[in-house]
């Protein structure tokens, strides 16, 4: 790859990859001396872990360097702080200073930083900080993300002074991008799908084995005589915890993680276990709704969207 490239991937744990199209585009807009930013979605388990191993199959791409965003009242929540109702006040562990408990939550900070340097890429982490954060709570954030591996973690503003808020973080990542370095994919894709489903549970998630229940067994069965055990792997799971329990958070580890069934999106190259009792979106019509779309130019009224 002639630019530098970085991912951004969120520590808080659904996760959008921007295109392959967008990031050549991007990549030839830069030239060889600039850099591209590029979504990985939520989570080194779930969108960095998909960018890596099928967005950078399907591209031939691959970063120079990750960025893990993370805050102290994700990190908070993760080390036991109380669940957030939408639509009630933010509980007050979220609005005053608790170091015990930031330090107890960047154990999930630590698991994404792990996560993240298995594919020989060096990580940068973004703590974007808050009014309410204590310069304690950032520090405690900072030294747990060192001490985990991240080449460096910086505390960003940008939310309240723009740009001037992220100046140290962008040139953390150029450092990081010039570190050189190498990639590596968490898996061979023409090992078996059972072993590919594997590596993830327990290279990524922390879970010491895989269930399969008679569905995802047929499906694997029916999916390999096809020939369509070479496709990697696109996990349907939970973004709010490492594991299949959506309660689970932290750093869970030693559970197993249960797969209901396994399906294939041949066209687009991967096949999807459903992992517990995750849903999976609905599916987009073959006529685009934009098309139906319109503007009335005497009222303004937007059309088309009832």
């Amino acid at each position: 790859m002639c630019s530098k490239a970085a991912l951004s991937s969120s520590s808080s744990s659904s996760s959008s990859n921007s295109s392959v199209i967008a990031d050549q585009i991007g990549l030839q807009l830069v030239g060889p001396d600039g850099y591209v930013v590029t979504e990985a979605g939520f989570g080194a388990d779930i969108g960095l872990e998909k960018f890596m191993n099928i967005k950078c199959r399907a591209s031939g791409l691959a970063p120079d360097a990750a960025v893990i965003v993370a805050t102290v009242r994700a990190l908070k929540m993760h080390g036991g702080g109380p669940p957030v109702v939408a639509g009630t006040p933010l509980p007050h562990a979220y609005l005053s200073p608790d170091v015990d408990l930031v330090t107890a939550g960047c154990a999930n900070l630590a698991r994404h930083i792990e996560n993240t340097r298995k594919y020989e890429v060096p990580v940068v982490v973004a703590i974007n900080a808050f009014a309410s954060d204590s310069k304690e709570e950032l520090e405690a954030v900072r030294s747990a993300a060192l001490a985990a591996g991240a080449s460096a973690a910086v505390v960003t503003r940008h939310h309240a002074l723009g740009g001037a808020g992220a100046v140290d973080l962008a040139q953390a990542v150029v450092a990081a991008c010039s570190g050189g370095g190498g990639f590596k994919y968490l898996y061979d894709a023409e090992l078996p799908i059972k072993d590919k489903i594997e590596a993830i549970a327990c290279g990524t998630y922390g879970a010491s084995g895989v269930s399969y229940s008679p569905e995802a067994e047929a499906a694997i069965a029916k999916f390999s005589a096809m020939g369509f055990d070479k496709l990697p792997i696109c996990m349907a799971k939970t973004q709010y915890s490492f594991s299949h329990d959506a309660t689970l958070k932290g750093a869970p580890s030693g559970y197993v993680l249960p797969i209901r069934d396994v399906r294939a999106s041949v066209g687009a190259g991967f096949l999807y276990p459903l992992v517990g009792n995750m849903m999976t979106m609905p599916g987009l019509p073959t006529r685009p709704c934009f098309y139906d779309i319109d503007i009335d130019p005497e009222t303004g009224r937007i059309l088309g969207l009832s």
